[in-house]
């Protein structure tokens, strides 16, 4: 079992490896400014205005309420995770960091990648609240896959990390919007 473990560890890093040396110097600002949750400011703000477009200000403003406590809680489950799993990032890892090509260097851990669990999280979530009124709000999905693309190709996350982040968002997703729409029915009934 433990050489089974080790082999996916070891593909992980081999994937890892060759998805990040695809980059090149031409790219790394539009994927630096891709990781930063600013330059997504637009799209937040878009969203906003469609929430309360949909719901008007005073169950709209309980969505955006439920919207920060979301990402709150995301934010907070995936620090638990990683200070619990104590995974290298891979521009810390001995073994690959001279291989990579780094733009950023945070020291964190690295399992799970929040930004792709967070981003996830709330693109389902916002789906979940606004497919029934715009059929193109599935684009939003666009979101958290290059957020979480950006993460590789800036060497600080392994696939893996990426991988669970993104199912564990939409399962986080599945469950909040669950108790979501319960609080909702007996507030707003």
């Amino acid at each position: 079992m433990n050489n089974l473990f080790d082999s996916i560890i070891q593909k992980d890093k081999e994937l890892l490896i060759f998805l990040n040396t695809l980059g090149s110097e031409q790219w790394d600002p539009f994927w630096l400014a891709i990781t930063n949750q600013f330059y997504w400011t637009p799209l937040f703000i878009f969203i906003l205005f469609l929430i309360i477009k949909n719901f008007g200000w005073k169950r709209g403003g309980f969505v955006i309420l439920s919207l920060i406590l979301l990402v709150t809680f995301s934010d907070k489950f995936t620090v638990f995770i990683k200070d619990n799993s104590h995974r290298l990032r891979p521009n810390n890892d001995p073994e690959i960091m001279h291989l990579l090509r780094t733009l950023i260097k945070p020291q964190s851990y690295s399992f799970i990648s929040g930004h792709a669990t967070t981003s996830t999280f709330f693109s389902v979530f916002v789906i979940f609240l606004l497919r029934e009124k715009y059929k193109y709000i599935y684009l939003i999905l666009f979101f958290p896959l290059l957020f979480a693309y950006s993460r590789l190709y800036l060497g600080v996350h392994f696939p893996i990390d990426v991988s669970v982040g993104i199912i564990t968002g939409i399962l986080l997703a599945n469950i909040y919007y669950f108790f979501f729409k319960k609080l909702d029915k007996k507030l707003f009934a």
